[in-house]
């Protein structure tokens, strides 16, 4: 299984180090690099990562915000990553915890320590597929494999599931419900469409179209277009 993390730091030499040591572990993919909190927080909530660094800001003001954001980002999203704080002194290491994160390095981050904070966050969470979803409509219950679906379409305050085998199942959600509950292969392209990373087969940037199983043509637009990168690099090994 491959594991998607967010980088949250604004020193651009910290940022390349990271991404060269994590190109040690190709089952990990960077889904976003930010400069502070309150950005990483939207980002957190739209691609949904499973592991997130982030350096402790040095100033004290700037510090007693960023945890006082992480602290809130657990009250309202059902979608918690892992934490892991980054920082040259021990001094906040209580406040951190207490703030949600799940580990603290003081040390000059190297490949061996690392390797030793993602086999912790690995054993800490292992993989929890989700495997269906029930679609309701008055009495009639369809359970829909999210393997089998290619993308969704918006229909108005419904939405239009497309399956793999032709068939479209119509849900009484609006397309910004799934956008919020669907796992992280499912991303959302255009205001009317979300596809299911595992099925794309092309992107072809110059005519904004995105191509599902060779076959299936969709649009995107450039409002999406860090979820169209994404893409790439989810899918590229």
């Amino acid at each position: 299984m491959r594991f998607s993390f967010l980088l949250i730091d604004d020193n651009s030499s910290n940022v390349k180090k990271y991404l060269e040591l994590f190109e040690n572990f190709p089952n990990y993919f960077c889904a976003g690099i930010l400069k502070d909190s309150q950005t990483a927080v939207n980002q957190i909530i739209k691609v949904k990562p499973q592991l997130v660094l982030a350096q402790i800001p040095s100033n004290a003001a700037a510090r007693t915000l960023f945890f006082k954001t992480i602290a809130e980002l657990f009250q309202y999203t059902e979608h918690i990553p892992y934490f892991v704080a980054l920082s040259s002194s021990p001094n906040h290491a209580l406040e951190a915890i207490q703030s949600g994160f799940s580990d603290y390095i003081t040390e000059s981050l190297q490949v061996h320590e690392l390797g030793k904070m993602l086999f912790k966050f690995e054993k800490k969470n292992p993989p929890q597929p989700v495997a269906s979803i029930c679609i309701k409509s008055y009495s009639d219950y369809q359970f829909v494999a999210l393997q089998n679906v290619t993308y969704l379409k918006a229909d108005n305050n419904t939405t239009d599931i497309q399956m793999d085998n032709g068939k479209t199942v119509n849900a009484y959600k609006t397309l910004k419900h799934f956008e919020t509950t669907l796992p992280f292969y499912f991303l959302r392209i255009h205001k009317s469409y979300i596809v299911n990373i595992n099925h794309v087969s092309r992107i072809h940037f110059s005519k904004s179209k995105c191509y599902l199983n060779y076959n299936e043509i969709l649009p995107f637009s450039l409002t999406y277009r860090d979820n169209i990168d994404l893409i790439i690099r989810k899918i590229n090994i």
